[in-house]
């Protein structure tokens, strides 16, 4: 009898607590909305409904109590104090691109939406461009191609700016120049107290560094300062194959990726669909200068496509065309690991063969796509030669694979999250068995339960923790903006 009088009570703590905040955040966003009028969207607003789902992915579809949509960084540093004074949880989104819950919305909470820090200004002198951090790629790009310059940015152009930047980010001209994070020459932040601060490497060169994939542990980035290169025109594009041709395109990835001085020019990613045998299996091909069929890409080609659209192009159009799947719900799960033969024939038997594939596919609209993401050493040593990052890897040949679930139904979350757990584990579980594990998770990449900051490594990780504590003393981004990759 006791004990249920505890849990009844326990259950009203609960409930009053839960209606305290709602009650809490409701008069802050009618604060909001008599102190900043249209730039605060309630839910009887009419593009509440469009903007509370404008997330990819329904699993980070939520009911913020407001949206609000700042429109100068002045208007941002009025929005998080006030937001921080008044003990309110909140989020920030830029893209919407992440799967991660809580990332980039929120229930009950403000949602800060970044969308109106929407510029992109060019400086030819100082071969800069300084984007507005509520930018997707393709605005990016397109900014820039008038110019015949490119930035090193994301591969998949809905993809928004922010997050992909402060999570390190995967770029084409990663070979020659490194990572996205590693190519901003300095951040506007907005701290949790309200201040405007820029972190480049003679200001703030602490936050600097850790701002290269700490994610939203800091602050909330206003602009990127990125660094422009005069690359526009490419040749490559997609060749797709039936998902036979797996095997030989194992044997060709391995050869391209085992070279002593990989051509640093030359990209190549394949995506594969097991569960989807009338997709099957798509090369992207991408080389960075206008040139047909260059030798890095001779592994590949007596695999004969079944449809082919490589050309010259733009390096712009030639990412436009990338295929991007339409899916109701998804999440994303990555591993890393060393170039090892027998190892890629393992690991591909895993993606292409196993079990989980089942399991999956008996969930409604239940589907697996992998990426297979070839990383050189020389990528991480561009990446060193700019001045480091916070992700701590090796400059040692490697591939990045995501594994990429898809369903329909909110009832199979937990269903689809263990068959998909279940696959990268068995990944990591080959690749140490061979002593080819490579401990780095990419945070782009990953699921919101797999410890990506725990794997840039305790040296960095104590690194950020110092970071956070000078310039977020009170922790707001660890607890009252909590999703996301948290410092653990």
């Amino acid at each position: 009898m006791a004990r249920s009088t505890f849990q009844a009570l326990a259950g009203l703590v609960l409930l009053f607590g839960s209606a305290a905040r709602a009650a809490q955040s409701d008069a802050l966003c009618g604060h909001l909305a008599a102190t900043r009028g249209n730039e605060t969207v309630r839910p009887t607003s009419d593009s509440y409904e469009a903007l509370s789902t404008e997330n990819w992915s329904q699993t980070v579809w939520a009911k913020p109590a407001c949206i609000v949509q700042p429109i100068s960084t002045d208007e941002l540093s009025y929005v998080v104090s006030t937001v921080v004074n008044w003990n309110v949880s909140f989020a920030v989104r830029s893209g919407g691109h992440s799967v991660v819950p809580g990332a980039g919305n929120i229930n009950g909470g403000v949602l800060i939406d970044m969308a109106k820090f929407d510029s992109v200004d060019y400086d030819a002198d100082k071969n800069v461009a300084v984007v507005g951090s509520g930018l997707r790629w393709k605005e990016v790009y397109t900014s820039l191609d008038p110019y015949n310059v490119t930035v090193v940015g994301g591969r998949v152009l809905e993809v928004g700016v922010g997050g992909l930047t402060l999570g390190g980010g995967l770029s084409y001209l990663a070979d020659l120049y490194g990572f996205v994070c590693d190519n901003v020459v300095n951040y506007e932040v907005v701290t949790a107290s309200g201040s405007v601060i820029n972190a480049n490497a003679d200001s703030n060169p602490d936050l600097f560094w850790s701002l290269k994939g700490g994610a939203n542990n800091f602050g909330i980035v206003t602009k990127f300062t990125l660094k422009t290169y005069p690359i526009h025109d490419a040749w490559g594009g997609v060749r797709m194959y039936s998902l036979d041709a797996l095997p030989q395109l194992f044997e060709a990835m391995y050869e391209y990726q085992a070279v002593a001085q990989k051509d640093p020019y030359a990209n190549i990613m394949l995506q594969a669909f097991p569960t989807n045998a009338s997709v099957g299996a798509i090369l992207e091909i991408v080389y960075l200068k206008p040139e047909e069929e260059p030798e890095a890409f001779a592994p590949f080609r007596n695999i004969t496509p079944l449809a082919d659209t490589t050309k010259l192009q733009t390096l712009t159009e030639l990412m436009l065309a990338a295929p991007l799947p339409e899916l109701t719900r998804v999440n994303w799960f990555s591993a890393s690991f060393e170039t090892d033969k027998d190892l890629f024939g393992e690991v591909a038997d895993i993606v292409s063969k196993g079990h989980e594939l089942d399991q999956l596919t008996n969930l409604t609209a239940g589907s697996l796509a992998f990426g297979w993401q070839p990383i050189s050493s020389s990528a991480i040593l561009a990446s060193e030669a700019t001045g480091g990052n916070a992700l701590g890897l090796e400059p040692v040949n490697q591939t990045w694979i995501v594994l990429d679930v898809g369903w329909w139904d909110a009832e199979d979350d937990e269903k689809a999250h263990d068959y998909a757990t279940s696959m990268i584990s068995r990944i990591d579980d080959a690749s140490k068995s061979r002593d080819k594990y490579v401990d780095y998770i990419f945070m782009n990449d990953a699921a919101a339960d797999q410890p990506v900051i725990e794997s840039y490594g305790a040296e960095n990780v104590a690194k950020l923790r110092n970071t956070a504590a000078k310039y977020d003393p009170a922790g707001v981004f660890q607890h009252l903006a909590a999703g996301g990759f948290k410092l653990p």
